[in-house]
């Protein structure tokens, strides 16, 4: 079994060695043995158990509370490492939300100017503009549609209109791939790329839902209302039948 001194352990946790003296010092972490010169050796039990320290200090325990639990005969090593995962997962999503505010400050700073309604429904008859408004709060509620306008808005206008030139490419390369396999891997390339796109038009590029199940109602969607598969003016009904196919094979096979 590989033993580690102070020096190696304390370079590989990224802690100091002072750090490690008083863990040992207070009881939170013994080494497995010392040498004949006492120096302190660390096997791979004491390496876990350091992994746990550092985790609950990340979570703002305190040391004491972290020995009380690191102690407790009934402490599940495996069940502890799921709760970490998952308080991790809500202080990585709570973060992501926080830069993402920052970025849309930064550019409203910057711009001193935010996009219109009118401007972010550019392309559009102003009633079709407001028509797909109105049924997307209808359907996905007000407020995600405000939350997904707000994104967009944060781009500022060049931002926004590149994200609109992405979104055209994709849809003109699917489009030229019409005739190949929904579930071939150069079908799905494109549809991830569809994918992400859509996510930032969504608003949700940063959250942890992968949404599969809204992306795959998409493609039911591009089903049943042609005007969102259209081509040169032109309704494309096996067009949206081979998106509804691409889309929903990514969702089950990536999104889940």
């Amino acid at each position: 079994m590989k033993h580690y001194s102070v020096k190696q352990l304390a370079k590989l946790a990224g802690v100091s060695v002072r750090t490690l003296h008083l863990y040992d010092q207070i009881g939170l972490l013994k080494p497995a043995s010392r040498t004949e010169a006492r120096y302190r050796l660390y096997g791979e039990n004491e390496l876990l158990r350091l992994q746990q320290i550092l985790f609950y200090k990340e979570l703002d325990f305190s040391l004491q509370d972290i020995e009380e639990i690191l102690n407790d005969p009934h402490f599940d090593l495996i069940h502890a490492l799921e709760s970490h995962k998952l308080s991790l997962r809500r202080r990585q999503e709570r973060i992501n939300t926080l830069l993402a505010t920052i970025d849309k400050t930064i550019v409203h700073l910057k711009s001193h100017q935010m996009l219109s309604h009118e401007e972010l429904y550019a392309g559009l008859p102003k009633e079709t503009g407001e028509s797909y408004r109105k049924e997307a709060s209808k359907k996905y509620g007000v407020k995600t549609v405000e939350t997904a306008e707000d994104q967009l808005r944060s781009m500022g206008k060049v931002g926004f209109d590149q994200l609109k030139t992405e979104q055209k490419d994709i849809a003109a390369k699917l489009f030229a791939l019409l005739n190949e396999d929904p579930h071939s891997a150069l079908v799905q390339q494109q549809i991830a790329q569809h994918y992400h796109n859509t996510r930032m038009f969504w608003g949700t590029a940063q959250s942890l839902d992968l949404q599969a199940e809204a992306y795959a109602g998409l493609g039911d969607l591009y089903v049943s209302d042609e005007r969102f598969t259209m081509v040169d003016g032109k309704s494309h009904p096996e067009y949206a039948q081979f998106l509804q196919k691409a889309m929903r094979y990514f969702a089950e096979t990536q999104l889940k």
